[in-house]
């Protein structure tokens, strides 16, 4: 009885569906063309910042200098993982790292105006859709352990039209972190500040090439 009233609780299929398919949709088009990437990488985040505000059931945010704090710890931890990925790969076969070279002269970013795009909009657009709406809303279907790892599979499977398949197990691998992160605090101001922060070290501080 109880399982067929939390049933009909849940919210419609297709508050997760749809956004997905627009989510997919967008990075095809936004990795369709290396010439105006930017601009529909933009565009297309602002359409994930309008999915969550329509179809997510906002709570009010935790957020306190202890959780900034924790933030930004959290965005040095996923840092530091992937500086450990990279060197594990360094001592490798030199396409892996060569791959990783090829990418970022393609999409890395460049000038001012990318720097400002993708810590003050890019990051934060990305966190409240795939944090706070698609893993809510898979939470409506399975155990929050299970939303996370799979909120976290298809933001980094968003990735795929790039063909850079070490691009797509760093999104997986920074979607758990951050997705814990959020699990645990359910702040969005603590994994906004860890995506700043690991982009601060990714692009400025501590780039890898």
């Amino acid at each position: 009885m109880k399982r067929m009233c939390s049933m009909f609780r849940q919210p419609p299929i297709y508050q997760l569906v749809l956004p997905l398919i627009l989510a997919f949709c967008l990075s095809w088009i936004t990795f369709s063309n290396e010439k105006v990437f930017w601009y529909f990488y933009t565009f297309s985040v602002f359409f994930l910042m309008a999915a969550y505000f329509y179809f997510s059931k906002k709570e009010e945010d935790n957020n306190s200098i202890r959780l900034s704090l924790l933030g930004i710890m959290f965005g040095v931890i996923a840092y530091a993982g992937m500086f450990g990925a990279y060197l594990l790969m360094d001592m490798g076969p030199a396409y892996l790292t060569n791959s990783i070279d090829k990418f970022l002269s393609v999409y890395g970013p460049t000038a001012i105006w990318h720097y400002l795009l993708l810590l003050f909009i890019i990051a934060p657009g990305e966190e409240v859709f795939w944090r706070g709406l698609i893993q809510q809303q898979l939470k409506n279907y399975m155990q929050p352990k299970f939303a996370v790892i799979l909120s976290s599979l298809l933001f980094g499977l968003s990735f795929i039209f790039t063909g850079f398949w070490i691009g797509i197990l760093g999104g997986f691998f920074v979607g758990i972190i951050f997705g814990i992160l959020y699990e645990w605090k359910r702040s969005i101001t603590a994994i906004v500040l860890a995506h700043i922060t690991l982009l601060i070290l990714l692009f400025l501080v501590l780039p890898f090439t």
